[in-house]
């Protein structure tokens, strides 16, 4: 069990090194994803969430990412677009906060 939660928090590790260029670009929402990558390894690390949890919560994570990616590849963030990733964000925060606290 801790062995795989060593994996996770590496995979989060990871995942936030990786991102760390994109986020610099990126402003208010890219600091906001970071938040809350934050929190899903704060609840790995103090029990409040399942392992199979924090992966159903970094998959949404990546799948903003990616958004966020094809989004940004002509260039511009629309506010259509930006519109969209905050809901997805907003989304993934009420997941976060509801599989802390049940």
């Amino acid at each position: 069990m801790n062995t795989f939660i060593g994996v996770i928090m590496s995979g989060a590790l990871l995942t936030a090194t990786i991102a760390q260029p994109l986020l610099a670009r990126a402003g208010e929402v890219d600091e906001r994803q970071k938040r809350q990558q934050d929190r899903i390894g704060e609840g790995v690390s103090s029990g409040e969430l399942k392992p199979k949890e924090a992966i159903k919560l970094e998959a949404e994570q990546g799948k903003i990412q990616r958004k966020k990616r094809r989004a940004r590849r002509d260039g511009t963030v629309t506010a259509k677009e930006k519109a969209e990733i905050t809901h997805d964000q907003n989304k993934a925060s009420r997941h976060i906060y509801k599989e802390k606290h049940d």
